[in-house]
């Protein structure tokens, strides 16, 4: 009975593990950009680049890991009307399968965006590869498409002149894709096995280029869908689309909310901490603090903090439970992409390429590192397996041993 017991408690563990290991979205597994790998390189050089893989057209999405793959969406064409999804191996930097899609929606982008803007998810079976034109690609491990969604068919007034940027996310088996502009918003949750719609919602018409995020709990069915928009917040439950509680107080467009230990923290009035409402009340707001606003990265909570980037580049941290300042540090700037946090770090990577580490673990944020890409970056890295993984539009580099 021990033996089994102790062999039940190593394949938990290892289940645990394998899990961790993944990044399967938009600011990772929890959509919070926080990993749980303690291996992560913080001391970054040439030699800490594993590899380097070329990739066509041009991406701002981020990339995601699952099952020892990378994968990456790019756009390309005149009219950026090719959506490409790639696969390359996590461990060698080889190309594993590549698939090419015609976009069936509008294509307009700014120029510093571009169609393959949001970054793909995954429920570890599945790639959802989502682009500007409103397409959904869904692909098993091995690139075999499984469905194809052109929403655009559906709403063909769903897009703005500058591109649309929501990243998708998936709970259990619902991929929630939100969908919004000034002449048509809403959000849908698909049918992760088939594309069809389970529910939809109508959204405030308005440009929004935030992603939902999520609001964890220890019951995994208490998990809820956060929406974010120039109205407040919308917590969705997953599964119906049914909106339990809002917060409406509005909220940015750009940065995206965070949730970490039951707070929610919404770039609205500078940043807003809200606690899930209790017995049928209203949700809490904690606190709001005008010093703490974020430009375009979205925020980060982490061991008790929480953290922001503003336009002049500079990380502010704060008490997670009080949201006074505890200290701040000039970074290089400027950034459009949210850093990420592993093994008690902070990774920040400019718009001009240049990446710094931040030890978040004494009483005030340090730069130990610095690395110079010499690209434009704009997407939001991957931690994974110990590694680093980070794109640019020309290519996708793995840091680690």
């Amino acid at each position: 009975m021990k033996l089994f017991l102790i062999v039940c408690v190593m394949i938990t563990a290892g289940v645990i593990s394998t899990q961790a290991a993944d990044w399967k979205q938009f600011r990772g597994n929890e959509a919070n950009g926080i990993s749980r790998e303690t291996s992560v390189p913080t001391a970054l050089s040439g030699e800490k680049i594993a590899w380097i893989a070329e990739l066509p057209g041009r991406g701002l999405s981020g990339p995601i890991v699952v099952d020892n793959k990378v994968i990456v969406t790019c756009s390309s064409g005149f009219r950026q009307d090719r959506l490409h999804a790639i696969c390359i191996d996590e461990k060698s930097g080889e190309q594993l399968w590549e698939r090419q899609f015609w976009a069936t929606g509008r294509t307009m982008c700014h120029n510093k965006m571009c169609v393959a803007t949001p970054t793909p998810a995954s429920d570890g079976k599945r790639v959802f590869a989502f682009y500007s034109s409103n397409d959904v690609a869904c692909l098993d491990l091995e690139g075999n498409l499984l469905w194809y969604r052109g929403l655009a068919s559906d709403f063909p007034n769903a897009s703005n002149s500058l591109g649309m940027a929501s990243s998708p996310v998936v709970v259990g088996d619902v991929l929630i894709v939100q969908v919004e502009s000034d002449a048509e918003a809403f959000t849908v949750g698909l049918n992760a096995q088939d594309g069809t719609t389970r529910w939809k919602i109508d959204r405030v018409q308005r440009a929004n280029w935030t992603s939902p995020t999520l609001l964890t709990a220890a019951d995994p069915e208490q998990t809820r869908v956060v929406l974010q928009s120039s109205e407040g917040i919308d917590v969705v439950h997953p599964k119906t689309g049914v909106v339990e509680w809002s917060y409406d107080q509005g909220a940015s467009t750009i940065p995206s909310s965070t949730a970490a230990d039951g707070i929610l923290y919404v770039p609205s009035n500078g940043l807003t901490a809200l606690t899930r409402p209790q017995e049928g009340k209203a949700a809490k707001v904690l606190w709001q603090s005008a010093k703490l606003s974020p430009a375009t990265p979205s925020p980060l909570s982490y061991d008790g903090r929480v953290f922001t980037l503003n336009r002049a580049g500079v990380l502010t941290a704060a008490a997670a439970d009080s949201g006074e300042v505890t200290w701040q540090l000039r970074l290089r700037g400027p950034y459009s992409s949210t850093p990420v946090i592993g093994a008690g770090h902070l990774f920040a990577f400019n718009e001009k390429g240049f990446a710094q580490i931040v030890n978040l673990q004494g009483s005030k944020g340090k730069v130990v590192s610095e690395l110079d890409f010499a690209e434009t970056i704009l997407c939001t890295p991957a931690i994974a397996n110990g590694a680093l993984f980070v794109r640019s539009d020309g290519h996708l580099w793995k840091l680690g041993q």
